[in-house]
């Protein structure tokens, strides 16, 4: 081997060698692991409406049709009262027959052709109007309101960051208690995943409304971004 080869490869072994010794040393030292979480709240500035048009007929095609007129008319009032093109989007679309059983025989209900779309709405105080435009269009299904953030991922990042704060913490205190003291942290782990705020569950809206009801009440309350991590850490004789 040529003598600068021999010189890389000694190097190489000594550096090996020596976090080899290191690796060894960690995991004969004591360590502490611990879990620390932490919850980030802001106000919404964005929600998801799920909106539904279900259509029944005898013919399968005739349900189709039925269904992509009503849905039709929803999207041109949503459009008009200013939800962009962008803002909306197809959930689910399905047809299928329906059934019910009458003297223990399943008798043919007709087709019914479902169709699901998704709105988001920027303006969280016109969120019960749109609803109510969306309905006297004809939609008759309303699946829920989803509330979000825009700037989801700087929450995501504070959550992590506070919850990492808590994890070092919690460590600091424990080693105090046992008249030890925090050394080199070795590990840091994200637990989990971000969970998402409870939403209100699903609820039917009126095919045809009495344009003198009143607009349906929303309220956004606050998003909550949860994160949680586990921290490993050396434990060292306190001085």
């Amino acid at each position: 081997m040529h003598k600068a080869s021999w010189s890389a490869f000694f190097v190489a072994l000594v550096a090996s060698a020596s976090l080899a010794a290191e690796d060894s040393d960690d995991e004969r030292r004591p360590v502490i692991v611990v879990a620390g979480t932490a919850v980030v709240r802001a106000a919404p500035n964005q929600a998801f409406v799920t909106l539904g048009v279900e259509s029944r007929d005898p013919n399968p095609g005739s349900a189709q049709r039925r269904n992509a007129a009503a849905m039709d008319a929803v999207y041109a009032k949503l459009k008009g009262a200013g939800i962009p093109t962008d803002a909306l989007r197809t959930l689910s679309y399905g047809l299928l027959e329906d059934f019910d059983y009458e003297t223990g025989k399943r008798v043919s209900k007709g087709f019914l052709a479902r169709n699901s779309i998704e709105g988001r709405v920027d303006d969280l105080e016109r969120i019960g109007e749109i609803i109510d435009v969306a309905t006297a269009a004809g939609a008759n299904s309303v699946g829920g309101v989803r509330f979000d953030v825009k700037d989801r991922t700087s929450l995501e990042r504070d959550a992590l960051s506070r919850a990492t704060a808590d994890a070092r913490s919690r460590a600091d205190a424990i080693a105090a208690g046992g008249g030890v003291r925090v050394g080199r942290l070795l590990r840091i782990e994200e637990r989990g995943g971000f969970v998402p705020p409870p939403q209100p569950g699903p609820f039917l809206a009126k095919a045809a409304m009495d344009e003198a009801a009143p607009q349906t009440p929303i309220l956004p309350g606050e998003i909550e971004v949860r994160a949680e991590v586990s921290l490993t850490a050396a434990l060292e004789a306190a001085n």
